[in-house]
């Protein structure tokens, strides 16, 4: 394992960014900056945006909210946390977030190891210069994620029918 020796250094507004849905994930540590050991992701959480339920076989994540509220479900519990509190959900867990709010959240997800940060650039729609607002969620790009989710040993679990 191989760890840059001369340190890591991302200042704001700067990392490697993907739409994933309506939110904005921007990496500020990947597996080739730690030696695989982590990634650490600051993601934007849209209103009513976020994760549908589903586990992860091979990373643990943990979750810092640093700004407004998010929604979070751990097996069968449904916690809101605020800015400042700290989640951790290990591998093989069910979990998904939502902000249920009308204004967006932020928080840092460390995800060990790393890994999870090719799932989301193959599957995410690349920032490539300016941010401006998220593309359109479409039919193709759920198919994409359910179809590409297994290769990365996430399982998406969807949600109940309504009634």
């Amino acid at each position: 394992m191989t760890i840059n020796q001369n340190g890591l250094f991302v200042e704001p507004n700067q990392g490697h960014c993907y739409w994933f849905g309506q939110d904005l994930y921007t990496f500020k540590a990947v597996g080739e900056d730690t030696g695989e050991a982590y990634a650490l992701c600051e993601i934007v959480v849209a209103p009513q945006g976020g994760t549908p339920g589903h586990r992860h076989s091979r990373e643990n994540e943990s979750f810092y909210v640093q700004d407004g509220e998010i929604e979070f479900q751990l097996d069968d519990r449904t916690l809101v946390a605020t800015a400042g509190t700290f989640l951790h959900s290990p591998k093989g867990q069910l979990h998904r977030f939502t902000n249920t709010t009308s204004v967006p959240a932020k928080l840092l997800v460390w995800v060990t190891p790393a890994g999870f940060e090719k799932f989301i650039a193959e599957v995410g729609k690349a920032v490539n210069g300016q941010i401006t607002s998220a593309p359109p969620f479409s039919s193709e790009g759920l198919d994409k994620i359910l179809t590409t989710s297994p290769k990365y040993g996430i399982e998406i679990i969807p949600p109940p029918p309504e009634q």
